[in-house]
């Protein structure tokens, strides 16, 4: 029940006044006075409120925490700007370590495209170009023989590369592939009869893919030896082989090229092949294998091992991924030389000139040209046997050349 406020003067008016006044009641006789809060007092002295404290200590941490985190803050921005130096340095690092190679690598060549070739490095007489399958299917004629001839003579062409294939995958090779094979044989030798005509002959192997022929197995090796007696049978002076993507160091390989010398020696027939591009540096087609699962070079031991086993070796010595004319002529001096090495003096060793052009990563229309190539064949022949015989160019393919392609052909090679 709320207590009634008295009028002045009276004791509840007293009372009244007192606590107005902040003046505590005095205890009557015999109680105890009641004990007083002096929290409020000692607030009011230190000049603020309990709320006030609290408040403080509040603000106080929160300066702590805030001060805190701005140490924090201050001392992750160094570490995210060393972070970041680090990814970049790592970054650098792997762009020269790819880089700087792949430069110092085409430095290299271009200086091997340097200098002059020796005197007397031209035609041997021993030069090929692969023909395409029309000269044998019914598409050409008389006419077209006989201008083939024209376009061959004083040059140093020998042998026709015909493309009398392809084989099947089991090894086998249908007549109907061959159709008008001894029509076109017996117009070269009519309009040419210095020209050799060898059937060229080839199929995808399975050595980076499920479809194509596979050498490992012994009946289709017999396949491929029996074909080669039927198309010997019907008149072409030898048998040229083109069996792609072939990998270094393939011992199946070898046993076929074995078994087809008895047979070509017995027909007074020439064993020839198309062979892979041998190691820039040693060891390189492991390393372009692992990485990319197409070996693509041979090792140079592979090289002289097949080149042993062959009358004639035909480098396809285009197709190099060079981005420049002259880095592109100083490979191709670098084959000549690298081949020259380990052929036999008793094995023509031809070297591909490039009578087509693509433009795409492995082939560069404007840097892989029958100019170069012919002045990188001469170069690697003057520095490492400039005297060989048995030695020249092969060209690749009649359907595509160009009169550009012939003239560079004869300037720079035939003269």
């Amino acid at each position: 029940m709320e207590r009634a406020v008295g009028q002045p003067g009276t004791e509840a008016g007293a009372e009244t006044e007192a606590a107005a006044e902040g003046v505590p009641e005095t205890a009557g006789e015999g109680e105890t006075p009641p004990a007083v809060d002096d929290t409020a007092d000692h607030a009011a002295e230190a000049g603020k409120p309990p709320e006030a404290e609290d408040a403080a200590e509040d603000a106080a941490d929160d300066a702590a925490d805030d001060a805190a985190d701005d140490a924090a803050e201050a001392a992750a921005v160094p570490r995210r700007r060393r972070r970041r130096r680090l990814l970049l340095r790592v970054a650098l690092g792997l762009v020269l370590l790819l880089v700087v190679p792949v430069l110092a690598a085409l430095t290299a060549l271009r200086v091997n495209y340097l200098g002059d070739p020796a005197d007397g490095t031209y035609t041997r007489g021993k030069d090929a170009i692969w023909l395409g399958h029309a000269w044998v299917d019914g598409r050409k004629k008389d006419a077209d023989v006989k201008a083939l001839a024209d376009r061959l003579r004083d040059t140093g062409m020998r042998d026709l590369y015909v493309h009398a294939g392809p084989l099947e995958h089991d090894g086998t090779l249908p007549e109907s592939a061959y159709a008008n094979a001894r029509w076109f044989i017996a117009a070269v030798h009519r309009e040419a009869p210095q020209l050799r005509v060898q059937a060229w002959l080839g199929d995808v192997l399975a050595s980076e893919s499920p479809n194509g022929m596979r050498l490992e197995r012994a009946a289709t090796r017999a396949a491929v030896v029996r074909s080669t007696r039927e198309i010997l049978a019907v008149g072409f002076q030898g048998a040229h082989f083109d069996l792609e993507p072939l990998h270094s160091d393939d011992a199946d390989y070898l046993t076929l090229l074995d078994t087809l010398r008895a047979v070509t020696r017995a027909h007074d027939a020439r064993l020839s092949v198309a062979a892979h591009q041998i190691d820039p540096v040693p060891g390189f087609h492991s390393f372009w294998g692992t990485t990319t699962g197409h070996p693509k070079w041979w090792s140079q031991k592979f090289f002289g091992q097949v080149a042993r086993r062959v009358d004639q070796i035909a480098v396809m010595s285009y197709d190099t991924m060079q981005p420049l004319e002259g880095t592109y002529g100083g490979y191709v001096a670098q084959q000549t030389s690298l081949a020259l090495e380990v052929t036999p003096p008793g094995t023509d060793l031809l070297m591909g000139l490039p009578f087509y052009r693509e433009n795409r990563f492995g082939h560069w229309a404007h840097a892989e040209t029958v100019a170069a190539a012919v002045r990188g064949v001469r170069l690697g022949l003057s520095r490492t046997d400039a005297d060989r015989a048995n030695f020249g160019v092969a060209a690749y393919v009649d359907f595509t050349a160009t009169e550009q392609d012939w003239t560079s052909y004869r300037e720079g090679w035939v003269r």
